[in-house]
Formats: C-alpha cells, structure tokens, sequence
C-alpha cells in the first residue's frame, strides 16, 4: 500500500489535531520540538513541519495505537505518511 502526498498531509493534520486535543502528550510534543501555539498554527501547511509531527508521533507504539484506533488507520500507516512527507530528510537511527 502506498500512500498519495495528499492522504500523507491529511492524515498529519489529522494527527495534529488528534494531538492538539491529548492535554498529555501535547505538552511533551511542544518541549520535543520547540513549537509554540503559534507555530502549530503557522506551519500547519509545511510537509516538513507535518512530517515531524508523524515522526514524533512514531517514536512510541502506544501514542500510534491511540491515533490509529481512533482513526481506523492500520498501525503502520503513520510511518508510511511520515516517510511519504520527509523523504531522504527522514531522520534514521541506525
């Protein structure tokens, strides 16, 4: 399965928003990343800012659980759509 640029962006917005909403996991984002209320809004739009937000979204499995099943997306496609907005600027660690 392979995702369009156009349902990877959708689904990072999707996972801003369902972000934006978590009062728990919003603030460790915010310290991860360095973004303030007004860059969450500002750069909504950039594929780059989209994708970090599914990257940090994959760092842990029970972050990815949660917005897949409240979703109905299948666990692996968040990594998919990061992969499909970053490209080679995806940061690997091994």
């Amino acid at each position: 399965m392979s995702l369009s640029p156009e349902a990877a962006e959708t689904m990072a917005l999707d996972a801003l928003a369902w972000l934006v909403t978590n009062d728990e996991l919003l603030p460790v984002f915010m310290g991860a990343t360095g973004a303030s209320v007004d860059d969450l809004r500002a750069r909504a739009g950039e594929a780059d800012f989209l994708g970090s937000v599914l990257e940090f979204l994959t760092m842990d499995d029970a972050w990815v659980v949660a917005f897949c099943d409240t979703k109905g997306l299948a666990y692996e496609q968040p990594m998919m759509a990061a992969h499909v907005l970053l490209g080679s600027a995806r940061m690997h660690w091994t």
